[in-house]
């Protein structure tokens, strides 16, 4: 791994940030490289690490795919690979958090996407812009977007290429909690103290039922539920006789 991707470990959070400041953070082969190590090592440290937080360090999150590495003709390691790495993001057993400040622009939102829960800075500022350079969407924009926020609101954010603020994602329900620029990183990471406060068990189960019953229809989704759950945790014996002590 080099530094493209930093990691830091916080109470069972794994915090990791795209560093490339000097680029607003652009998307290249090198970053994903590196972001998909960090990736591999998290999956398999789920007794460990209980939340995930994806962030940008500097003025952004990101400004999106790097134009520059599109022009000069990019080389990726085995074909759709910035998708599969996306895919494997979202297949992570612990919950996803994208902490989006700053431009959160095409590839980047694609990227912040692949997150359970996006939560922004007041400054946030979101678009698909894949229109403006006679793009076509890979990385699964035009899936997650519409499921994310619904048919109507995606089709105008792609085909308008409009630009989004923090409060305009809140309320078309792209982000879940916008919290002051000033106090955005501490408010993330209460924000996944609190989640993991639950039972980390509990927390994995609903990863997997939700993305497993995606695009189910209701039947089958429930079906899915009552036969494919998880079951209950290690820790609920412990869980219910301390709220018994407490009474």
């Amino acid at each position: 791994m080099t530094d493209l991707v930093l990691r830091e470990d916080i109470d069972g959070i794994a915090v990791l940030t795209l560093n490339r400041p000097e680029k607003l953070n652009a998307l290249n082969v090198a970053l994903f490289q590196d972001l998909l190590d960090h990736i591999r090592d998290i999956a398999a440290q789920a007794d460990s690490i209980g939340c995930v937080v994806l962030k940008g360090a500097g003025r952004c999150f990101s400004a999106g795919h790097d134009l520059g590495d599109i022009a000069a003709g990019e080389k990726l390691p085995r074909p759709n690979f910035q998708a599969k790495l996306i895919e494997a993001l979202t297949e992570l057993p612990q919950p996803v958090i994208s902490a989006v400040h700053g431009h959160c622009y095409t590839g980047a939102l694609e990227l912040a996407l692949a997150g359970d829960l996006i939560l922004a800075s007041a400054g946030a500022k979101f678009a698909d812009t894949h229109g403006k350079w006679a793009l076509q969407p890979v990385w699964g924009i035009s899936q997650r977007l519409p499921r994310k926020i619904g048919n109507a609101k995606a089709t105008e954010m792609m085909l308008t290429a409009r630009t989004y603020t923090g409060a305009e994602a809140l309320a078309m329900g792209l982000v879940v909690q916008v919290f002051a620029d000033a106090d955005f990183a501490t408010e993330v990471l209460a924000y996944c103290r609190e989640m993991l406060q639950n039972s980390w068990h509990s927390l994995r189960g609903y990863k997997t039922l939700l993305n497993a019953t995606d695009g189910m229809s209701l039947g089958e989704g429930l079906a899915y539920e009552v036969y494919n759950g998880v079951g209950t945790g290690p820790d609920m014996a412990e869980r219910i006789a301390g709220f018994g002590r407490k009474k």
